[in-house]
């Protein structure tokens, strides 16, 4: 085909072919659209076709030009201000850009090209919610299904149980709708049934393997799986069709930073910066992935920038106080407390600046003031949680009643024999970085992070009925509970970087799944590490957790939790004798060397002096002492709580005998 533009009889024929072009033949489609206008200077339709073109073609300036003057001839043309909107985002000026496809969908609510723009921009901005609604508004005017646009709308409106039962419904009757397909795995997400909904796109993506906008979807919901590796690569199949795309690239940097790939985290959110400099969230984005990789004094100044940009973001303030070594100035604690006195602070950035002033103040020593602070950020974050400190109570009972020592000997020949995982569990904040960063400094051991997939692994087992759970161990076989282990040990593979032949997996709350491991690794290692109950407690009371960790959220429900915790560990101790080694945070600090000594012992190593110099270890860290393990032992935490001592008292009567006791462990009834 010749590069020349073709000869037109009239300027409706001519605007007609060139829009024809835009999509194979961009370049083709500008010199049409410039021939049109050397004929008819200033036409809307001609101008619009040339700054689409200019866009596809990469040259984003001259089509911002082009653009912004057909907006400015044409305020009320829905598709003008899309494509200016468009261009917009590829310059990095993404509030222009929102501004500008939000006047394209209120121009022409059924525009799903301009709602799923938007929705895109928005997840940049940081506005997952607004994102959430915009990718609503995408599905209902995507589909022209009658049938369809109930569900739709109710989906855009959250009435979650009416979408689902008219997207059944019309399942039932068209199985092979993909549109359907997809607003239906919307609903199941929305509901948190991830299976459910990693099946239903699954089918989607069978059935039309190019819809993006369903793989997206797949992408996500395999992360928020903790399925790295299969959401890696959806995600990059999506970048080879659209390098430059905003949300794409921003979840692909998560699943890097999840999978230990900071260096390649950090490469991406820096890449997405420098295209979307003003981007207060990303930029805290950045900070947490420069904070695990050690670049503490980097990960300050992406905070700091986050803040400079959006003066209430509660979680920037909190992320700084999470370092445990900036020391707020005294002009930043009165602009939390400027942002504090606001009526339309959101309840996110209220609490986190509310934990944040917590921090700052107990650096100062103003402990009454501090206290008020830290109460006032939990009792917001316990307010937005449906937890029941009851769940725990019941799952040490069925797990007393089920998993006894005759239980544990008719399975002696259960599980995969590998001794690669050495399992750190307890609470957290009560040392198992630390043991991790000791552990992780051996020539053999391999630090990872703080693994996803035993509670993954029991989840498979009761999806729908928790309450069935120590229990539907027993209906295990052999050969089941061998592929179990092997199942987890290929999930881990993703996280391992060395050819060490162990590895850490220090996710504190697989203590509840010890007799899970038993049975699917009954080689691994198992240590619980554990501090003073008011020490330990109080400093989970103090710590913002990004996700999980419900429990810590109330004096009474983090003592009941450690109560119950030690109860469970204590009947592990009685029906696996030896199977646990336990690591007292207080005799770690007091006597390193003697207690490291008996930490390898137990795993079978030989002592390493580097285990001592652990601070020197610059793999990194993503938990809350991320920055205190890069340094020697210190003693001065380990009476903090006693500065609050006056206020504890609904802890105390939480923790009962166990506090009395500690450490040695009461009778349980």
């Amino acid at each position: 085909m010749s590069s020349r533009a073709e000869p037109v009889g009239t300027i409706e024929i001519a605007l007609g072919h060139a829009a024809r072009l835009l999509e194979n033949n961009p370049r083709l489609a500008l010199e049409q659209a410039g021939e049109i206008l050397k004929t008819a200077p200033n036409h809307p339709t001609a101008g619009l076709l040339l700054g689409t073109a200019q866009r596809l073609l990469g040259d984003n300036d001259s089509a911002l030009r082009v653009l912004t003057a057909v907006v400015r001839a044409q305020p009320a043309w829905a598709y003008a201000h899309y494509e200016l909107g468009l261009v917009l985002s590829r310059l990095g000026q993404s509030d222009a850009a929102v501004g500008h496809l939000r006047r394209a969908v209120e121009l022409k609510p059924d525009m799903p090209d301009g709602w799923r723009a938007l929705g895109d921009q928005l997840t940049v901005a940081g506005d997952p919610a607004g994102a959430d609604r915009a990718y609503a508004h995408h599905i209902k005017t995507s589909t022209r299904d009658p049938q369809l646009l109930a569900a739709a709308a109710a989906l855009c409106e959250n009435q979650i149980p009416q979408a689902e039962l008219l997207l059944r419904n019309h399942l039932k009757a068209h199985p092979t709708d993909v549109a359907a397909i997809r607003m239906f795995a919307e609903v199941a997400a929305r509901l948190r049934r991830y299976q459910d909904a990693e099946t239903l796109l699954e089918r989607c993506l069978e059935l039309a393997p190019s819809f993006s906008a369903a793989r997206h979807n797949y992408a996500i919901v395999l992360h928020r799986q903790n399925k790295a590796e299969e959401a890696l690569r959806e995600v990059n199949t999506l970048l080879a069709l659209d390098a430059h795309h905003p949300g794409y690239n921003n979840l692909k940097a998560a699943i890097l930073a999840m999978i230990g790939e900071l260096d390649g985290s950090v490469e991406i959110y820096a890449r997405v910066l420098a295209a979307y400099p003003q981007q207060a969230k990303i930029w805290m984005s950045y900070g947490h992935a420069l904070k695990t990789n050690g670049r503490e004094a980097d990960s300050v100044a992406a905070y700091e920038k986050s803040i400079e940009l959006a003066p209430e973001l509660g979680e920037a303030y909190w992320s700084l106080a999470n370092l445990k070594t900036v020391s707020f100035s005294p002009a930043q604690l009165e602009a939390m407390r400027a942002q504090l006195a606001r009526t339309d602070l959101s309840r996110d950035d209220r609490f986190h600046l509310h934990f944040a002033l917590g921090k700052a103040l107990e650096d100062t020593g103003s402990y009454a003031e501090s206290f008020e602070h830290y109460a006032a950020g939990n009792r917001l974050r316990r307010e937005a949680l449906n937890y029941s400190s009851g769940e725990l109570t019941a799952l040490v009972r069925r797990s007393r009643s089920v998993l006894t020592a005759a239980f544990f000997d008719a399975r002696r020949d259960f599980g995969c024999e590998r001794p690669d995982p050495i399992f750190i569990v307890g609470l957290p904040r009560a040392g198992s970085t630390l043991i991790e960063q000791i552990l992780a400094s051996h020539s053999q051991i391999e630090g990872t992070a703080e693994l996803p997939h035993i509670p993954a692994l029991a989840r498979t087992l009761h999806p729908d009925q928790p309450g069935s759970y120590p229990q539907v161990l027993q209906n295990l076989t052999a050969a089941q509970a061998r592929a179990l282990g092997e199942q987890y040990l290929e999930r881990s593979r993703i996280q391992r970087k060395s050819t060490a032949p162990f590895f850490i997996d220090k996710m504190p709350n697989n203590f509840m799944h010890i007799g899970l491991i038993q049975l699917v690794l009954p080689n691994a290692r198992i240590i619980d590490a554990r501090r003073h109950p008011l020490g330990c407690c109080f400093s989970g009371f103090k710590q913002h957790f990004a996700r999980g960790q419900s429990f810590t959220y109330s004096l009474e429900d983090i003592g009941r939790y450690y109560h119950d915790y030690v109860e469970l560990m204590a009947h592990f101790d009685a029906v696996l004798p030896g199977r646990v080694h336990r690591v007292f945070y207080e005799s770690m600090i007091a006597d390193t060397e003697t207690e490291v000594r008996r930490l390898l012992e137990f795993c079978g190593l030989p002592f390493e002096e580097q285990c001592l110099r652990f601070y020197e270890n610059e793999r990194a860290v993503r938990t809350a002492s991320s920055q205190q393990v890069r340094k020697p032992i210190f003693r001065e935490g380990l009476e903090q709580f006693r500065h609050y001592e006056p206020w504890l008292a609904p802890l105390e009567r939480a923790l009962g005998p166990v506090l009395r006791t500690y450490p040695d462990v009461p009778p349980f009834p």
